[in-house]
């Protein structure tokens, strides 16, 4: 399994470089970071920053999206990166959520995000596109490898994701709501001719290791409410029920009953005021919070779904104290090591 870190690109930019050379150090293997322009600073200008600052990680957004960013701009700017910085660029992308809703616009369609998906794949490996009914390429681009992964919850983005995706991203940690979207995503890359077994998953949620499991709750409880919203609009479109309208896990869609809104100013942010709604049952489920064999528990069931990425949203008060710990405990117990991050 390989092991991520998600940022937000919080002033000043300088901290968001030392965390990602720090979770290098620590043997973490990917640096993502959010991408939502008007709460926070730009990613695609602090990325050059922290690919100069290490030397292997792998940097991309978790996750952009097709309804702020011009496709051909994003795949201009992984291989320009690619071409300074050798092959180590990822791009995760989705509908969008908090880069659109801050703007009081809508994500992007379906449909607008298969044709982006396409085009930034293209593209982003050196090949040529269509794009508005014509080829066109990046003549200066030779030999950028660039993976997109989709970020999905819904049916129809699921199967997106099978059909198109290089890997899929699954914003919680519930073993069970995992086995459900990972299944999905399998079952639509078999019926689309795809190889199932050559897609990447990747799980993400906030791990927090420690002792005091009443703070460590409420410093990641944010998280929760973040994944209400996607929840919201799926039961929105699709219906609840005692089975998620027969469509969506009802352990996804239960919670979500005592939510009365929410405010992207506290998006992502540990102490958020307006995520009363999420239980303890769900911030246990959905995140990662213990001690380290707590977290090595999770992770070998996770692991054992087809989960080959876990990152951590590293929104919380103990920082360094979690990288620390999964760098010195927890990833060599899933790497088969024997321990220290070398």
């Amino acid at each position: 399994m390989d092991f991520g870190i998600v940022l937000q690109n919080d002033p000043p930019a300088t901290r968001v470089v030392d965390l990602a050379r720090q979770a290098e150090d620590q043997g973490f293997d990917y640096v993502w970071t959010f991408d939502s322009h008007l709460l926070w600073q730009e990613p695609f200008v602090i990325y050059p920053a922290i690919l100069a600052a290490t030397e292997r990680v792998i940097v991309g957004p978790m996750v952009t999206n097709p309804a702020t960013r011009d496709s051909t701009v994003l795949a201009s700017m992984f291989a320009t990166l690619n071409d300074t910085y050798g092959n180590r660029t990822i791009c995760g992308i989705g509908r969008g959520d908090s880069a659109v809703r801050t703007l009081h616009g809508r994500p992007a369609s379906l449909a607008t995000l298969r044709e982006s998906v396409t085009v930034i794949k293209d593209l982003g490996n050196s090949r040529e596109a269509d794009v508005n009914g014509s080829p066109v390429r990046f003549a200066w681009s030779h030999g950028s490898e660039l993976d997109v992964w989709v970020a999905a919850y819904g049916p129809r983005a699921l199967a997106l994701a099978g059909e198109m995706g290089d890997g899929y991203i699954l914003q919680l940690a519930d073993p069970d709501i995992a086995a459900w979207m990972i299944g999905a995503v399998r079952e639509a890359a078999e019926a689309a001719g795809r190889d199932p077994a050559a897609l990447k998953f990747c799980v993400a949620a906030p791990a927090y290791v420690g002792d005091d499991r009443a703070h460590m709750r409420d410093q990641v409880r944010w998280f929760g409410g973040m994944v209400g919203n996607h929840v919201a609009e799926i039961v929105a479109r699709y219906g609840a029920g005692p089975n998620g309208g027969a469509r969506i896990p009802a352990a996804l869609t239960d919670y979500i009953a005592g939510r009365k809104g929410y405010d992207y100013a506290e998006h992502g942010r540990a102490g958020n005021t307006h995520t009363e709604f999420v239980p303890d049952d769900v911030v246990d489920r959905f995140c990662l919070i213990g001690t380290p064999d707590e977290h090595i528990a999770r992770l070998k069931e996770l692991q054992a779904l087809g989960c080959d990425q876990f990152a951590i949203y590293l929104q919380h008060d103990a920082q360094e104290e979690t990288l620390r710990a999964y760098g010195e405990t927890i990833i060599p117990a899933l790497q088969g090591r024997a321990g220290g991050a070398g």
